[in-house]
């Protein structure tokens, strides 16, 4: 709906999802920019909360509300965030935290995460003709738990979801063709990761993935996928997702961890477990959870009892298999780098590991808060050898996991 250079959806007493497309919306492309100086969440009077956008120019958008924890999400195809400081946006007490960046390829995401229930009031994009410049206006009232609640979750859309599984991939003579390995550079858009000195676990982990990917087909065994191929977010369903719809045969999740006090050194595996390791792994594993949550992601679908007790029956043989691997990439890291954790070898219920079928590792190439172990992740030699060490001992794995499967078969 637009009248002149008007796009507007006022009187809205819950939130749900919806595209802002009209005649002008539809020629709307490309990319905007933000503009820092005049974009703020503010206190409006009457316990409101205002988002004022300033952009470059008008983007179809999207706008809808999660629960646990509370969250206005908006969707935009797409924002260049460059600039725009979370600190100075945030300027209402009532809005607890804020987020923004990359979500799919092509689109962009922001989430304000709410200390108490507010439904979307108001919506409106206003473009001024004479520099196109757009201003995206979205006023937040305090909303009852229940009315809240009943209109929180976003609308799965085809434009902005990928679709939902289906049937699962055809089963193949896994010992006559070469291994399926899906690589998946931990975060990326609007969640960044751990950082240092300006530098990104993100972007530190697309890079790793890339090289792994490069060393792993020029072995020749293996055809190799990427859980994302750019800086953009990824669900951790979906990376789980992905990989049994391309029919994977290994699950490898690449990270590199962040200590808030103390110094630790050197490359960690984790596998799946209910029970972790210690109490720093089962935090780390709510931490990257969490990480999920706040990039405005809907968990409230729960899975029924028989799929669970299907799936329980599926990591009793894949259990054992996902051990196997992560210690033997470990003692190929360790004869190729030397650095190794003291506790190399953890477990945590990471739920990237879940997939029930596929042997999946969690490798934490190092610790980002420690300058030594930045060190080493930024410097290409030293990659390489890591790398090196990876492929070295996924190689191992392979030949003594095939001959279990035959041993498995008789």
């Amino acid at each position: 709906m637009c009248l002149g250079h008007l796009i507007k959806l006022a009187g809205l007493s819950a939130c749900f999802a919806f595209w802002a497309l009209s005649a002008q919306a539809q020629n709307f492309s490309a990319l905007a920019r933000i503009d820092s100086a005049t974009s703020a969440i503010t206190n409006a009077g009457n316990d409101n909360v205002l988002v004022a956008l300033q952009l470059s120019q008008g983007v179809p958008f999207r706008v809808f509300t999660l629960s646990r924890p509370d969250r206005l999400v908006i969707d935009f195809r797409e924002v260049d965030w460059t600039g725009l400081d979370s600190r100075t946006l945030l300027q209402s007490h009532k809005i607890v935290g804020v987020r923004f960046g990359g979500y799919r390829p092509g689109w962009s995401r922001l989430v304000a995460q709410m200390g108490q229930p507010m439904a979307v009031a108001d919506v409106a994009m206003t473009i001024a003709p004479e520099t196109e410049a757009a201003n995206l206006s979205l006023l937040l009232r305090p909303a009852s738990r229940a009315v809240y609640d009943a209109a929180a979750g976003a609308l799965f859309d085809p434009r902005w979801d990928l679709p939902p599984d289906t049937l699962d991939p055809p089963r193949r003579d896994k010992a006559s063709r070469r291994l399926v390995v899906m690589l998946d550079p931990g975060h990326g858009g609007i969640d960044p990761g751990a950082e240092n000195r300006g530098i990104k676990e993100a972007d530190l982990m697309l890079l790793l993935a890339r090289e792994l990917k490069d060393t792993l087909l020029r072995t020749g065994d293996y055809d190799v996928l990427l859980t994302r191929e750019a800086d953009v977010f990824v669900s951790l369903e979906d990376r789980v997702r992905l990989a049994h719809q391309r029919g994977a045969d290994v699950f490898i999740s690449l990270h590199a961890d962040a200590l808030a006090h103390g110094v630790a050194h050197g490359a960690r595996i984790f596998t799946l477990s209910d029970a972790a390791s210690d109490a720093a792994s089962a935090a780390l594993a709510e931490r990257h959870d969490r990480l999920d949550i706040l990039s405005g992601i809907d968990l409230n679908g729960a899975d029924d009892v028989v799929t669970d007790v299907l799936l329980d029956l599926a990591r009793l043989e894949t259990a054992p298999r996902a051990r196997a691997l992560a210690q033997s990439v470990l003692a190929g890291i360790e004869n190729a780098t030397g650095d190794l954790y003291k506790l190399p070898l953890q477990q945590a219920a990471f739920s990237v590991l879940k997939a029930a079928d596929i042997p999946s590792i969690l490798v934490e190439a190092g610790f980002l808060s420690t300058d030594q172990d930045l060190d080493n992740l930024i410097d290409p030699l030293w990659r390489a050898g890591f790398i090196a060490g990876l492929r070295d001992g996924l190689a191992a794995w392979v030949i003594s996991d095939r001959a279990e499967a035959t041993l498995r078969r008789r």
